[in-house]
């Protein structure tokens, strides 16, 4: 187990370096100088002299590279080119929003996903299958950007049940928190509830057709414990694979379904940043999804071994 867990380490940590590279050199590759978007009307060669070196725009790449390391390892960075507030501020005011409406965006889709794809598995043939393929296939093709309008229109402005828009701090008032947070999360969750379904449903009828739930009921055992302890269990590989997936996409998926209903998240940060060249608050929203997509799947890996002891052992999950 120690050897599994230091393979699966060593591995996350080249990951996340390689990230670091690909990020710093990628942002720096977009078109444009932002030396021109701070400037304003004032495009003097002077003025653009003094905004480059101001912020080491002027050093050499490799200098660059070597000082936003340095800052990075220390929890710095750097301030935003565009409001000149440290981008650690503005990750730790954005981070939370994010990090709540995806995690719980991916608890609604985990139940809904999950127990639907059991019992279209189960009920194979039967119209609860149906039902359930139904509506994964309608959670596939509805885009999230329509439905949350739909959800605002019938939901916040016609009935009132839910606010339109806005956020809560969860320490401020945990009830108002969730008041705010849960419309967003059940639009967001929807079209990952359909995915994590179907995949569930096929992962479970392979477990179902197995020798060893063959042998299980032949045991006697009630049709509860084969499919919670033998089907079920061992379709979860599956299942956390996917979980884990759409758990880092959220970090920075979110976008779209942040906009509509105004969430003070990543949303805007990230489309602002990108329009404005703000390097610093590119590179630390991309390295920070990166990080989230290392750290998850890490974690996925623990749970692997978990499922399966076989993993430990061997170390592959396939």
């Amino acid at each position: 187990m120690a050897r599994y867990l230091l393979t699966r380490a060593w591995q996350s940590a080249l990951t996340l370096l390689l990230s670091t590279i690909v990020v710093f050199f990628g942002v720096r590759a977009l078109p444009g100088d932002p030396a021109l978007a701070l400037a304003g009307e004032d495009r003097s060669p002077e003025a653009l002299e003094a905004i480059r070196h101001h912020y080491g725009l002027d050093q050499p790449v490799p200098v660059q590279f070597a000082q936003y390391v340095e800052r990075t390892v220390q929890g710095d960075f750097g301030v935003s080119i565009r409001t000149g507030v440290p981008v650690s501020s503005m990750l730790t005011t954005a981070l939370p929003v994010t990090a709540e409406l995806a995690v719980l965006a991916i608890l609604i889709a985990a139940l809904l996903g999950v127990g639907a794809g059991v019992l279209a598995a189960v009920r194979r043939g039967r119209p609860a299958e149906w039902l359930a393929n139904g509506m994964a296939l309608i959670g596939l093709s509805v885009p999230h950007f329509w439905l949350g309008l739909l959800a605002i229109l019938y939901l916040s402005v016609a009935t009132g049940l839910f606010p339109a828009s806005g956020f809560v701090p969860l320490l401020e008032d945990p009830v108002d928190n969730l008041h705010h947070i849960v419309l967003p999360a059940v639009i967001l969750g929807t079209g990952l509830a359909a995915i994590i379904m179907r995949q569930t449903r096929s992962a479970m009828l392979d477990s179902l057709s197995s020798d060893y739930v063959r042998t299980a009921k032949a045991k006697g055992l009630p049709p509860r414990a084969v499919i919670t302890r033998h089907a079920l269990r061992n379709s979860l590989i599956v299942v956390v694979t996917i979980v884990g997936l759409q758990l880092g996409g959220l970090i920075s998926g979110a976008v779209v379904t942040e906009q509509i209903f105004g969430l003070p998240g990543f949303g805007k940060m990230t489309i602002d940043a990108v329009f404005q060249r703000d390097y610093p608050v590119i590179q630390a929203v991309v390295l920070l999804t990166a990080t989230a997509y290392i750290v998850i799947n890490f974690f996925v890996d623990l749970l692997y071994s978990v499922i399966d002891p076989r993993i430990r052992v061997t170390g592959d999950p396939a």
